[in-house]
């Protein structure tokens, strides 16, 4: 997790962008074993997602910036919640449980076979090793942990939302007062279409393209609410 703060705040550069280490040196490939290219991290896209908020019966949409880490062959997601900036990491291995997940969730979308219990849906899917890092403002230390991630889903009135669950976990980093810190459990839905725009840039073959092409994807339109129930009283 110390990699992932040292490289927010920059890495010197390769002279030129490479696939397969092709001019990569043995220093970065030892010290990054997972690396795709020897360059900083790049914003690749932003997405929306709604989250739900402590005491409060409602989702609030938010904006979340995707950014992929090729000497970690890492994606986080970067959002605010709570006035506290996280970043949230997907790794290889993560990003295909994402994926598969998600095909799970829209095979029980269309066969309507979702069920409502939250307790029994929440981790319907699995779960994913995760890692985080947050500050609550800009100069504030970073703190690291790493929470579980749980996959799976949730109605919402008479809407389902594909979600992940990131459960609460202790920083990893000691403070010099003693003091402990927890990141905190932070769930967020997607529709659909969101899921997708999100899947779309987790696909490892498109990270490589983007790192290659530098070619940014743009956010869709703002997604509706899925119809679930319109079926209901049909013959």
């Amino acid at each position: 997790m110390k990699q992932l703060a040292a490289l927010a705040r920059g890495v010197p550069v390769c002279a030129a962008i490479f696939f397969v280490f092709s001019c990569a040196s043995d220093g970065p490939v030892r010290k990054y074993p997972k690396m795709v290219a020897d360059m900083d991290p790049v914003s690749v896209g932003t997405i929306e997602a709604q989250f739900s908020r402590m005491f409060s019966s409602r989702l609030d949409k938010n904006e979340i910036e995707v950014i992929f880490y090729p000497r970690l062959n890492t994606v986080a997601l970067q959002f605010r919640y709570e006035y506290t900036t996280y970043r949230q990491f997907w790794d290889e291995e993560g990003r295909r449980q994402f994926t598969a997940a998600l095909n799970n969730y829209k095979k029980g979308f269309e066969e309507r076979s979702l069920i409502e219990k939250y307790s029994q849906t929440r981790g319907i899917y699995g779960r994913v090793k995760g890692q985080a890092e947050w500050e609550a403002f800009r100069y504030a230390k970073t703190h690291t942990s790493s929470p579980a991630i749980e996959l799976g889903y949730r109605f919402w009135g008479e809407s389902p939302f594909f979600s992940t669950l990131m459960r609460s976990a202790r920083a990893e980093d000691d403070s010099a007062d003693g003091a402990r810190f927890e990141s905190q459990q932070i769930s967020m839905y997607f529709t659909r279409t969101q899921a997708g725009e999100l899947e779309k840039i987790f696909d490892q073959a498109y990270l490589l393209s983007f790192i290659k092409q530098k070619d940014i994807p743009t956010p869709s339109e703002p997604a509706a609410a899925d119809a679930y129930r319109e079926f209901e009283g049909e013959s």
